[in-house]
């Protein structure tokens, strides 16, 4: 019986293909040293990938003996509490809604402005509160905000824009903060967002006497600091609407008419965005160039006889290990300019949204969805290798090959890789190439497939994917931290969450509980973006895996006819046509 843990069927490493006196690099799991980290980019750009824009820095230190009264001793997952930091205006550190605490509802008094609504007076300690008993847990509604257990599970909007607005005796519970600003987006857009929260964090401290609103507001301007530092560090790319832009100036201008230190702590997170954000750009020209060149239809391609001319993955890598530390380096590259956003804007409000002509004249999701294409290029790629020999010893020999990298990717943590190549290796063009099949060993392959399952909602992979997790978290080294997740299923399980709760209640609340899982599975995507990858770069591997051409689906059809021809009269007719089909293209083109 295959294992169903990955730990517990752990594969051995991998022989090269080719010099048989090859050293083997040693696995991440085998005692030794780390390899040395190298910092080239494989696309030869400008910008750095191992200068991650979601890099994470680490949480802030007491900053002030001001603290917000907490209900519970209980600490929640991030580690940090709502003591403000000793330095507001420090990256902050994308937290994990693991453990749905917030803040108080019975916290000390916030002096608000008559502007407010009297629906907000729920946040008072005068409020009063209602309290009933179910389960095994205690449920409070605090006017338009209810708890469970101290954790927020409901509240209307403007309750919950409300307590996103620090004050000079306040700052919102740090999950609190990437929980709204993530999934806030379903209800409202940021530019609206950003914009009433500022306003309802000037207005609180009017008081008719100019001399001490300027006072109030030097107090509470380094907590509006450091909840735009918050905003830009972790959802950057909402600032790539004009508007946010001119809110952020508008309000440093704002900042600058009250406190010195806050207005040039201001300045420096607007240049760290800015440079995050050029990163980006450059970025999205890279890969549109490399796609653009992966797209190009060589000579080599047309014919099964010329493409036997064409350099394939053994002449360019024949060790495994290498190969699959190469394909890494991709995923971890491409993973790193993914914003947490990006999962909750592809079902967002698509239609409102999308009239307005600043956030969304850039795809809204153009990581994520160019995330999937390499993939769909990996997958591709490996049955194009495969199909491409004209002779069955080789094809056989290209078989093995891969599945041994695929082991190597899954003994790395890159389960998304894995996927790929066993996609490909599946592809109908490659599966029915039975003569082909029956030269290779399919013992490990079979292993792999059974760790990849997709029967009982990909259960054996969901097992390994946990102990991946495991061993992140307790990593001696950096490559014992890299987790590498099947991106297409975590699209899915964020998509048939969205889909299987209800944005709202009968009530008319917010259904802040779903808003607490979506952000859990999203911020563990986080911790597994910001690693760092390890292993040395090769560019020449690098170059060949994301530019060299790989044939379209009626070309994979073809070439598979022509290594093993067909059994039947379907499988005639099919070829016939695909060659007509292929021969009236190219002579239109």
């Amino acid at each position: 019986m295959p294992p169903t843990t990955p730990y517990a069927g752990k594969f051995n490493s991998c022989p090269s293909y080719g010099n048989n006196n090859h050293v083997q690099p040693p696995s991440p799991y085998h005692s030794g040293s780390a390899p040395k980290l190298s910092r080239d980019n494989i696309y030869n750009g400008p910008y750095s990938p191992t200068e991650n824009p979601y890099d994470v820095p680490q949480p802030h230190s007491a900053y002030r003996t001001t603290s917000v009264s907490s209900g519970s001793a209980k600490e929640h997952h991030y580690g940090s509490s709502c003591t403000i930091s000793e330095n507001p205006y420090s990256s902050p550190q994308p937290h994990s809604p693991r453990q749905h605490s917030t803040s108080c509802p019975g916290r000390a008094y916030r002096h608000t402005s008559s502007s407010c609504s009297s629906e907000h007076s729920c946040r008072n300690n005068g409020a009063a509160a209602k309290a009933r008993l179910y389960g095994h847990g205690v449920a409070t509604s605090y006017g338009e905000m209810c708890y469970h257990d101290n954790s927020l599970v409901s509240a209307s909007l403007e309750a919950l824009i409300q307590h996103l607005v620090p004050t000079v005796d306040y700052y919102p519970d740090r999950s609190y903060v990437f929980t709204f600003l993530l999934s806030s987006r379903l209800f409202l857009h940021p530019y609206e967002l950003m914009t009433r929260v500022c306003h309802l964090c000037v207005e609180q401290q009017r008081s008719g006497d100019a001399l001490l609103d300027k006072i109030r507001f030097r107090e509470v301007a380094p907590k509006l600091v450091q909840l735009l530092t918050e905003w830009t560090e972790t959802f950057p790319y909402d600032f790539r609407d004009d508007r946010m832009m001119r809110c952020l100036k508008d309000m440093t201008l704002h900042v600058a008419r009250g406190d010195e230190y806050s207005w040039r702590a201001m300045q420096q997170m607007t240049q760290r965005l800015i440079k995050r954000l050029s990163a980006l750009g450059q970025y999205e020209e890279a890969v549109a160039a490399l796609n653009a060149a992966a797209q190009e239809r060589p000579a080599s391609l047309k014919t099964k006889q010329a493409s036997a001319q064409r350099a394939d993955i053994l002449s360019v890598c024949d060790d495994p290990f290498i190969l699959a530390q190469q394909l890494t380096h991709i995923e971890l590259d491409r993973l790193s300019f993914i914003g947490p956003e990006e999962f909750i804007q592809s079902f967002a409000m698509k239609d409102p949204l999308e009239n307005h002509k600043g956030f969304f004249r850039k795809c809204k999701t153009s990581n994520l969805e160019a995330y999937v294409s390499w993939f769909n290029r990996l997958s591709y790629l490996v049955a194009t290798e495969i199909c491409m020999p004209a002779k069955k010893k080789h094809r056989a020999r290209i078989i093995e090959f891969f599945i041994d990298v695929a082991q190597e990717c899954f003994n790395i943590g890159n389960f998304n890789s894995l996927m790929a190549i066993i996609t490909g290796m599946n592809m109908s063009p490659v599966a029915r190439l039975k003569k082909t099949w029956n030269k290779v060993n399919t013992d490990k392959f079979e292993i792999l497939e059974h760790q990849m399952d997709p029967s009982s909602n990909f259960s054996n992979y969901r097992t390994a994917l946990r102990g991946a997790t495991q061993r992140s978290e307790t990593a001696h080294s950096s490559q014992e931290k890299i987790v590498i997740p099947f991106f297409s299923l975590l699209i899915k399980d964020i998509y048939f969450l969205n889909e299987g709760c209800a944005n709202r209640l009968s009530n008319g609340h917010i259904n802040f509980e779903k808003l607490w899982e979506l952000a859990k599975q999203v911020s563990e995507f986080l911790v597994w973006r910001q690693v760092i990858c390890p292993f040395d770069r090769d560019r020449r591997i690098l170059q060949y895996l994301v530019t060299t051409s790989v044939y379209t689906e009626d070309e994979l059809h073809l070439a598979s006819y022509e290594s093993e021809g067909p059994e039947n009269n379907m499988e005639k007719d099919s070829r016939r046509s695909l060659r007509s089909s292929l021969l009236h293209r190219e002579n239109r083109s």
